[in-house]
């Protein structure tokens, strides 16, 4: 029950916080959010005052999650770790280390994406850059997973090259 709870109860207090901090901002000018969802740092970078306090509670609560969650992780993967290791058969150990390595891969993706976005100040700059690492970590990285996974799969593999034989071979 406590595995349950703690996110959720962490996840709605934190996104509360934000949108309290949110709320604190002060907007003139021209309201148009230079995004393609309603992101923190375009928001910031829109806003004429009261930016400070939202700013930085952006960063903490940031840092607050990916530090939780990629501690998580890393502890899973350290036990994971541990299990293979202790595998008797080579070959067992090489495909468990195969997969986890697909896996951590998209992993890494996308928590560095994420990172890239909300850890730091937001300027002009960053809020374009954001823009492009948000349609990474929305939609390629989501598209990639299945691609990752299912390519481990044997008949996927041999489909696959199926298609890329014909694809080139009537070109």
């Amino acid at each position: 029950m406590r595995l349950i709870s703690f996110p959720y109860m962490s996840g709605f207090l934190m996104s509360l916080a934000a949108t309290l901090w949110t709320h604190g901002l002060y907007f003139c000018g021209k309201i148009e959010i230079n995004h393609f969802y309603c992101a923190d740092p375009a928001l910031i970078k829109m806003a004429c005052a009261g930016t400070f306090v939202k700013e930085y509670s952006m960063i903490i609560l940031a840092g607050i999650n990916f530090t939780y969650s990629l501690t998580v992780v890393i502890i899973s993967y350290l036990f994971i770790l541990i299990a293979i290791l202790r595998m008797h058969l080579a070959d067992g150990r090489r495909k468990a280390f195969s997969t986890c390595g697909s896996h951590l891969t998209a992993v890494v993706i996308f928590y560095g994406t994420l990172i890239f976005m909300y850890l730091r100040h937001p300027t002009e700059e960053s809020v374009e850059q954001g823009k492009m690492v948000a349609v990474f970590y929305t939609t390629v990285i989501p598209m990639l997973n299945p691609m990752i996974y299912s390519l481990r799969n044997k008949d996927v593999k041999e489909i696959m090259s199926k298609v890329i034989f014909r694809t080139f071979l009537t070109k």
